[in-house]
């Protein structure tokens, strides 16, 4: 028996290695392992090895290993996970941007509670109801505590027609008069088509566009619908990030190309080797540009990409942040495949804005704060119109109405500003009369008004090595 145990635990070790390496597809890939790491290998495959040997039934060792490689995930951070083949292969199925579901981003909490990041605007999530925030704790009569991820997705999703019962726990945290609730909702999967872009011209000239999703057009969409735009006359702007939750760093680089001035850093990467650490630069001239108002709707379920752009737009100062804080997911998510077909998804890496300021967990803070009750979300998104107790309709978008209002006030500040200029150039004396002054009796300078010029854009101090500039890779997935 020790000597069978023995030769295990030797071809154990050297089939790890081999999957490392392997699984990497890096050649020369070295790995160096302390003592206390062989060791932990040599608990593990003893307890491997007995549990094959002496368990009152034989086990399938693939299901031994694929469910301690669960755990070993799990000990990490909610982001991370092992993948199976079949569970990989979904994920394929789902950076094509359809498939048979509800139409919900899933993940984890910081308690590893099933959460609903956002429903997708139109899906049959978002017009059963489903918001931000809810806690997903069964899944057709079962619990969902302990389910790791990749389960719970394979649960909710299914053929087209086919139904799914869930019961959600929604939080009312910020209202002490509503205590949490539970509540059921029976769905049918759909096809998910996710739309990218949606735009219109909205009153007074201001521009709204909503981005759904950091796909991969999601950019090239954009450009299209910000153009169409400023040929519309344009001149203030709304960019809708709610409920958007991410997607791929280079696109939300991408993104916040169209409204900096080139040159500006977006968003910067640190990691455990610092030769790996990424930051992002704006590279073009803007295609919105930087005198045209901004204002970026924000909400709970933008995370991840959106939090990326939105970060970068105030701390430039190029756009006001309004609606309510939002997720937190500052982290970068690498899909790393293994030689069985199997994947590891592992956190590699936080990103930060420009100034600094680490969005995980945290999320960001608006510039001015616009709560919606969980009745108005669920309104805005399944599209309809809220009704009070007499039947009167109330809008169905406060938020958006109140960034409106922000653009509609700000441009009639600007035409007064704009009529005092003329009126001064109107009012200036003589040439002959100036000549009468002495210098220093100007009225401003006797009243000590002081002539400040706002369009030096103020610098942002960075953190020692944000400016480092680093070569953009392709696309690393942020976990939705």
């Amino acid at each position: 028996m020790p000597r069978n145990r023995n030769e295990f635990r030797f071809f154990l070790a050297t089939v790890l290695v081999l999957g490392l390496i392997v699984g990497h597809g890096l050649s020369g890939y070295v790995v160096a392992h302390s003592g206390s790491t062989y060791e932990n290998l040599e608990i593990f495959s003893d307890a491997l090895s007995i549990v094959q040997n002496e368990y009152v039934e034989e086990v399938d060792a693939e299901k031994l290993v694929y469910g301690a490689l669960r755990g070993m995930m799990n000990q990490l951070d909610p982001h991370s996970q092992f993948m199976p083949p079949d569970t990989y292969g979904e994920l394929k199925v789902e950076t094509e941007g359809h498939f048979g579901g509800l139409g919900i981003v899933i993940s984890l909490d910081k308690n590893k509670v099933l959460t609903v990041i956002s429903p997708i605007e139109g899906t049959p999530a978002a017009k059963a109801g489903i918001i931000s925030g809810d806690k997903i704790i069964e899944i057709e009569g079962e619990s969902t505590f302990g389910l790791i991820l990749e389960e719970a997705v394979k649960k909710l999703r299914g053929p087209r027609g086919t139904k799914v019962t869930i019961k959600v726990l929604r939080m009312h945290d910020d209202d002490e008069e509503m205590p949490s609730e539970k509540l059921d909702f029976t769905l049918v999967r759909a096809e998910i088509k996710i739309p990218s872009v949606k735009a219109e011209m909205k009153t007074s000239g201001i521009g709204y566009v909503r981005l759904v999703e950091f796909s991969e057009n999601a950019a090239r969409d954009l450009e299209q619908k910000l153009v169409e735009l400023n040929e519309q006359g344009m001149r203030s702007l709304i960019l809708d990030l709610r409920s958007n939750p991410g997607g791929l760093l280079n696109v939300a680089a991408e993104v916040s190309d169209k409204f900096l001035e080139k040159g500006r850093l977006i968003v910067y990467t640190e990691s455990r080797d610092s030769g790996q650490d990424m930051s992002f630069k704006s590279r073009e001239t803007p295609t919105v540009k930087p005198d045209v108002p901004m204002v970026v709707l924000v909400n709970g379920g933008s995370a991840s990409a959106s939090e990326i752009v939105a970060g970068a737009l105030m701390d430039w100062r190029r756009a006001v942040i309004m609606g309510e804080k939002t997720f937190g997911k500052g982290s970068v998510q690498s899909i790393i495949p293994m030689s069985d077909g199997s994947a590891l998804r592992l956190t590699t890496a936080k990103y930060l804005t420009p100034n600094g300021h680490s969005i995980n967990g945290i999320g960001i803070e608006p510039d001015i704060e616009v709560k919606l009750s969980g009745e108005q979300a669920a309104h805005l998104f399944r599209g309809t119109v809220e009704s009070d107790e007499n039947g009167d309709t109330k809008p169905v978008d406060p938020q958006l109405q109140r960034a409106i209002e922000l653009l509609q006030g700000y441009d009639i500040f600007k035409t007064i500003q704009q009529n005092i200029d003329i009126a001064k150039v109107d009012e200036e004396p003589a040439p002959g009369e100036m000549a009468e002054e002495t210098a220093g009796d100007s009225p401003d300078e006797e009243m000590g008004i002081i002539e400040l010029d706002y369009s030096t854009d103020e610098m942002i101090e960075l953190p020692e090595g944000g400016e480092t500039e680093a070569e953009q890779t392709p696309a690393v997935e942020i976990e939705k």
